[in-house]
């Protein structure tokens, strides 16, 4: 098995395998959280609705896990609504807040790199609810201009969304600054926080945000456990209707284990954020990965997004003469992504990128890597090496 960073508990999946560098994609299921979760999957398995003392520890314990996620994010536990991914979230958060408008015509504003999840369900808005849709463009470090929001909103705009950080870039938006713009226009404010939860330190109150998605898969929680913050006083129309649980916004009988993981992951993260030096050492080992990239292939080495206004555990590079799709099959030694996407075999350029201005062939030669809480120096290594040999000696000996 690999060694682990100190203090770490060890991770049997990551062992014997390609270097995981993907963390944007997924990330492992940390010990601690799937320990935190068992007993709900075995022992305590009573409906949390229960007014037996069956429901009594599934109802305590959901309580703690809504304080752990409110507490990453500076919220109170109250505003926090369970569901069963980000991208639910994020629909609550962008059709809830459209139909409880009451407005004939609302006008959403977002931006041209979001997520699918909320570009998808713009689409939706203006073909099922008649929703006005603004997507502002972005610059060639893929931020949003605060001057193109403020030339956007309109006396109609119920809602805008921007994501806090890009999934493929990790490009940090300035979130506070358009917040304050939509609050004084009267308008709510939605930030998917996916990418940035746990990554970085973030605090509703701060941004004044009204609402945010959280996502556990992004942060060493299982896949099917996320959360949307919502703030007091804020109207939406629920997605899923039923028995009233999640303060009337999502009913279904919450899942209890997969909540308890969300907790505890969103206290574990915590912890490292407070302490600093989890955060610290994964941008050092980004940029002693992007170093030893540029070194091997001087002049080939070109960074996407920005150099510092970003995740610390994200680099997203385009190797001249090769595609990322090509140079990721070759480099077997990691296990990473392209943006790009792949159409009957044909591999077109990613559309974070090419909104960002880069031209189609720079865009084919991005690679996306991302690090996570287990990755080592010698994991760093190890990437720089393998990428470097897959793009010197394309067709080596067999």
């Amino acid at each position: 098995m690999r060694n682990v960073p100190e203090g770490l508990p060890p991770y049997p999946g990551l062992a014997g395998g390609p270097v995981y560098l993907d963390h944007n994609a997924t990330t492992p299921v940390d010990p601690r959280v799937t320990e935190a979760m068992l007993p709900y999957l075995t022992c305590f398995f009573g409906n949390p609705s229960s007014s037996h003392p069956f429901g009594a520890e599934p109802r305590r314990a959901l309580g703690t896990a809504r304080a752990q996620v409110a507490a990453l994010i500076g919220a109170e536990p109250r505003e926090i609504v369970f569901t069963a991914s980000g991208s639910e979230a994020d629909l609550l958060a962008l059709r809830g807040s459209v139909l409880a408008s009451g407005r004939p015509r609302p006008h959403v504003i977002t931006q041209v790199t979001e997520h699918p999840a909320v570009l998808e369900t713009c689409r939706a808005l203006e073909r099922l609810h008649g929703a006005r849709v603004t997507v502002l463009p972005v610059d060639g470090d893929g931020l949003v201009s605060p001057d193109a929001l403020a030339a956007a909103l309109t006396e109609d705009t119920v809602l805008v969304s921007v994501m806090a950080a890009n999934n493929e870039t990790g490009a940090l938006q300035p979130v506070a600054e358009l917040a304050a713009l939509a609050g004084r226009n009267g308008a709510l404010f939605h930030c998917d926080a996916a990418q940035a939860a746990g990554k970085i330190p973030l605090d509703v109150r701060t941004l004044d945000v009204d609402l945010l998605t959280v996502v556990g898969h992004k942060m060493y929680a299982p896949k099917g456990a996320a959360a949307l913050y919502v703030r007091d006083g804020v109207r939406l129309e629920p997605v899923v209707q039923g028995g009233g649980q999640e303060r009337g916004l999502r009913a279904g009988t919450e899942n209890v284990a997969l909540a308890v993981g969300l907790g505890t992951a969103a206290a574990i993260a915590a912890a490292e954020l407070a302490d600093g030096e989890a955060p610290a050492r994964t941008a050092a080992l980004r940029d002693d990965l992007h170093q030893g990239l540029t070194a091997a292939l001087p002049g080939r080495v070109h960074l996407n997004g920005p150099e510092e206004r970003r995740l610390p555990n994200t680099l997203n590079v385009s190797v001249e003469g090769v595609s990322g799709h090509e140079l990721l099959a070759r480099a077997s030694e990691i296990a990473a992504s392209t943006g790009s996407a792949c159409h009957s075999g044909v591999h077109t350029p990613s559309p974070v990128l090419t909104a960002m201005g880069l031209p189609a062939d720079r865009a084919l030669s991005a690679v996306r890597l991302s690090l996570g809480r287990w990755t080592t120096a010698k994991d760093i290594e190890t990437a720089a090496q393998s990428l470097a040999r897959a793009t010197l000696n394309p067709n080596p000996r067999p």
